[in-house]
């Protein structure tokens, strides 16, 4: 560990030290694992990792989640949130995390309450200021805390401090929620989101880790790295009979980028 990731690993444990206790809201991804991972470290039993369920979060992810909980030691609880319910969420505009997110921390703060926990913190880092983040907005109005974001920690700090703290999931990529693969004003249906999971899941099961199905209508686009290309062509024909049962008539594969909808919004 170099001496700058060194001062702000320090600096992030004082921050999460003075909180005392808290609530870490807990996706399962690499950001919130590492500051549950800190959080218990430094505060043990009075942190409470807390995972919000919905029809947008993969099955897989929600089992991880549990997984990387009791690796860490941390107590965990999985609660249900009813974005899908909202009008303004399946609209889908451009602001659709905020009505997400306004969700999580309005049940979150229910729950902080019941447990008597005032804080909430969340994996902000510092590089999502760069990005198409309407959620940052429902963190601010329900005084969320930030530790990461706090500390300065980058991607890649928060990726370095996790393999040396030992977390598996130091290096596993980023997967937002499964309405993040529709167009913005293309509505959000549970079907969609039914059809883009089986997608993903197939593409998975033949060892792509890093992936977006995005659910154009009848056509899916396949956004891939490029050296995963081969097995999408070496296994088209059966990919395209799969997702022809799936619900889509047409397939096109392109290049990964991640937040490829947000591009559309930044331009």
């Amino acid at each position: 560990m170099n001496s700058e990731l060194k001062q702000k690993y320090g600096q992030l444990k004082k921050i999460i030290e003075k909180l005392g206790s808290s609530i870490v809201a807990f996706s399962g991804g690499i950001d919130s694992a590492l500051l549950l991972k800190v959080a218990y470290d430094v505060l043990g039993e009075k942190v409470v990792a807390v995972t919000a369920d919905s029809p947008s979060l993969p099955r897989k992810e929600l089992e991880e989640t549990k997984k990387i909980a009791q690796q860490i030691g941390a107590k965990h609880l999985i609660i249900n949130t009813e974005e899908t319910e909202n009008e303004n969420y399946l609209k889908n505009p451009n602001n659709r995390c905020y009505y997400c997110k306004s969700e999580l921390y309005t049940r979150l703060k229910a729950v902080s309450e019941q447990l008597r926990i005032k804080n909430i913190a969340n994996g902000t880092n510092f590089d999502d200021l760069g990005d198409y983040r309407p959620g940052l907005q429902a963190a601010d109005e329900k005084k969320i805390i930030s530790p990461l974001k706090e500390a300065k920690f980058t991607k890649n700090d928060i990726r370095e401090l996790a393999k040396h703290l030992g977390l598996e999931v130091w290096d596993k990529p980023s997967s937002p929620c499964l309405s993040s693969r529709v167009p913005y004003e293309q509505e959000i249906t549970m079907k969609k989101l039914n059809m883009i999971e089986q997608a993903e899941n197939l593409l998975k099961d033949f060892g792509i880790k890093e992936l977006r199905v995005r659910h154009f209508g009848n056509m899916a686009r396949i956004e891939v790295n490029e050296n995963d290309k081969a097995t999408i062509n070496d296994n088209f024909d059966l990919i395209q009979k799969k997702f022809n049962e799936i619900g889509f008539n047409e397939i096109i594969v392109s290049n990964f980028k991640s937040g490829n909808l947000n591009l559309m919004i930044l331009q």
